[in-house]
Formats: structure tokens, sequence, C-alpha cells
């Protein structure tokens, strides 16, 4: 090489240093497990919230109107359910439950005449009968339900806000830098 040149050898420290950021460059499955973590973490502050990835709130459920309570939280198994899978060439972040397709894209609910069996339990003091638990209830009656459908409004959970975007750039800025944990 004609010019000037610099030329490093040996152990010397800013090779020892440029190689730690190689090799974690390299190994990248410890940062997409950090970014998953964040990732879940976000998608469930967004449940507690009612928002989706662009900030825009969800449409109240009727059970949530109706009771006072949050949309997609009654139980919390769709929120509990969202998790991550890191490999050393990227991350997925979702659930397996099978209603999580429909709260996240909407859509509509076509059901079949059927026949059930519904449980009762009377309340002693006013005669009242109010919908029961089977093992709870004190009569049963069998009734046919009629063909319908019902519209289920889009409620997405997943994806990435802005938050999110500077998480990651921060978390793959730390990672490289070694100042990410090794979450594996």
């Amino acid at each position: 090489m004609t010019g000037a040149r610099i030329e490093l050898k040996g152990n010397d420290e800013a090779l020892a240093e440029l190689d730690g950021y190689v090799q974690r460059a390299r190994d990248k499955q410890g940062m997409f497990a950090n970014i998953g973590m964040s990732l879940v973490t976000s998608t469930q502050n967004r449940f507690e919230r009612g928002v989706g990835p662009d900030g825009s709130p969800w449409p109240p459920s009727i059970r949530a109107l109706a009771t006072g309570g949050k949309t997609l939280i009654e139980s919390a198994r769709l929120m509990r359910s969202v998790t991550y899978s890191a490999s050393i060439n990227g991350l997925e972040v979702g659930t397996n439950v099978i209603y999580a397709a429909i709260h996240q894209f909407g859509g509509t609910i076509q059901q079949k005449q059927r026949t059930a069996v519904l449980h009762f339990k009377t309340n002693k003091k006013t005669g009242q009968s109010r919908f029961a638990k089977p093992g709870k209830a004190d009569r049963a009656q069998k009734v046919e339900i009629g063909a319908h459908s019902v519209r289920m409004p889009a409620r997405p959970f997943l994806g990435l806000d802005d938050a999110d975007d500077r998480e990651i750039v921060r978390i793959a800025e730390d990672w490289i830098a070694g100042e990410g944990a090794t979450a594996q």
C-alpha cells in the first residue's frame, strides 16, 4: 500500500475490543432475547392501557362496558400468553391462544344453530333466577340457540410502537458495545 498506513498487530487492546464487537455481532441470539423480553413487556402494558401499537384506544367490549372491567383482560389469559422466540437469525413475538387472531384483526364469527343447557340458581329470598355454573345451579334448561353472527372489531395488540423502535435500537447498541445482559 502506498501513502500512509497504520498497522495493528498482536494483542493490542483495540484489537481485543474490536474482536469483542465482532463476536457479539455474530452471536445475536442474546440480543434478540433481550428485544423479545422488552416487546412482551410493551405488549402487556398496551393491554393494561387498552390501546393498539399505534396508540389508538380499543373499542370497549360489551363485557367491559357491563362490568366496568378492561377490554381483553377478563381472565388476562391472552395478555399472559404473549411470548417470544429468539434465535441467532431473528425474533418472533406472538401467542398461541386460538382466539388471538380475531382480536388482533377483527372479523365476523358465524355461529351455527345449536342446543345448549343453561344453568340457573334461584335466590331463596327474592325468588329470582340468575345464570350459574353447573355445580352451583339448582335447575337446568335445554334451549335452542338460533344461527347468528357476531362482528368483532379489531383490537390490535401485537406490533411495534415508536417507543419499541427506540428501545430496539438502544438494546442493539448496548449489545454490540458489550453492555447488554445475556438473556438466553
